[in-house]
């Protein structure tokens, strides 16, 4: 497969490179799960919006530019390649927001949109609880429904950003009789409201890059319900097609990673295995792009993508942990004592990558998915 751009995006990508290229911090942003690293991140996303690049495909009224697919994976192989900072608001604009444009009443789109792409607000997702992880539909955090208020009652975890975000998307079980997949729905609420508690996990790197929620009779209004009461689960599935698809994990991101890989490797000798790492890994970036890009144009073509999401989030996870393992086997036992910041962000991205198969779905739950949806095989 060859891509060839057209006049027009070859235009756009030269755009954003300018852009990128005049705006982007000349020095890394403090690490986002600091509060100064946080308003620093919160801060760019306000520039990102000054240009209108926070959220490229979105509809021009809610602060996009009504961009296709094809635009946005050159905007985000442009982005990563300019050394850009990571997503502050990434739940919001790449989960939420796709699915407030599926699902979403034209009140929700006006209201919580703009201020998404402005960075005004940053997104947490509540989904995760203590006894419903990789098992998303145990949930059992309520919303008890009072007058046009939901009271919002449970515990839930793992919630990224959610030490510093204001809002969160929430998974509660609205009829208190239901099992399982029936009865849910997925509530907008603010974090910082009464009778709403947040308590930091710190990673393994020290940051608490997660938190836990506390809901103890928290008020969320009816009107920010997103879809029909009890059928949260379709709302939240489609979410997670797009955590696993195209938006969550774009090949730009690893085609960055890719190039600072060669330039690691073509700086020191390294053994036959570890060439032979570098040269797996490079490839299969090339090909998740290949691949991404077919996906996009089908969709353009009216296409529809469905559990097959799956593959894509094994794939992207597991190409990550391969880019970083095969550039920690070439730094060696230096790499974990290096005060070189470019050395360093090898451990870093490292100890990140290692989350990729447990999030957005652990690897052996899509394995299952996979099984079952798209091959049709049996249950064990």
């Amino acid at each position: 497969m060859h891509l060839a751009y057209t006049p027009e995006q070859d235009a756009f990508r030269a755009e954003v490179r300018a852009w990128m290229l005049a705006n982007t911090p000349k020095a890394p942003l403090p690490q986002m799960s600091t509060p100064e690293g946080f308003a620093a991140h919160r801060a760019w996303e306000a520039t990102l919006a000054s240009g209108r690049w926070s959220a490229v495909t979105w509809p021009q009224e809610y602060g996009g530019r009504g961009l296709d697919l094809i635009r946005w994976l050159i905007f985000e192989e442009e982005y990563w390649a300019a050394g850009s900072p990571e997503r502050a608001n990434q739940n919001g604009v790449f989960l939420l927001a796709p699915t407030l444009m599926e699902f979403g009443t034209p009140e929700q789109k006006a209201r919580f949109l703009p201020r998404m792409a402005a960075g005004e607000e940053i997104w947490a997702q509540a989904w995760s609880e203590p006894q419903a992880g990789s098992d998303l539909a145990a949930v059992r955090s309520t919303a008890v429904r009072d007058g046009d208020d939901y009271v919002l009652s449970g515990h839930k975890i793992w919630s990224s950003r959610a030490v510093f975000a204001d809002w969160a998307f929430g998974l509660f079980r609205t009829d208190p009789a239901s099992e399982r997949h029936r009865g849910l729905s997925l509530i907008l609420f603010d974090l910082r409201a009464p009778s709403v508690q947040v308590r930091p996990i710190p990673q393994i790197n020290g940051y608490p890059g997660f938190a836990e929620i506390f809901l103890d009779g928290a008020r969320a209004k009816v009107a920010h319900r997103l879809g029909e009461e009890g059928k949260g689960w379709n709302v939240c599935m489609a979410t997670a097609g797009f955590e696993r698809g195209l938006m969550l994990r774009s090949p730009g991101r690893f085609q960055a990673t890719a190039a600072r890989l060669l330039k690691l490797a073509a700086d020191r000798k390294l053994d036959a295995a570890q060439e032979a790492a570098v040269l797996a890994a490079v490839m299969d970036v090339e090909a998740y792009a290949l691949s991404i890009y077919a996906t996009a144009c089908d969709l353009m073509r009216g296409g529809e993508i469905g559990a097959e999401t799956s593959c894509n989030k094994i794939f992207w996870s597991e190409l990550d942990l391969a880019l970083h393992r095969a550039a920690m086997s070439i730094l060696g036992a230096s790499a974990e004592l290096t005060t070189d910041a470019g050395d360093h962000d090898w451990l870093d991205g490292y100890l990140f990558s290692l989350a990729g198969p447990i999030y957005a779905g652990t690897n052996e739950i899509q394995r299952n998915i996979i099984a079952e949806r798209v091959l049709g095989l049996p249950r064990g």
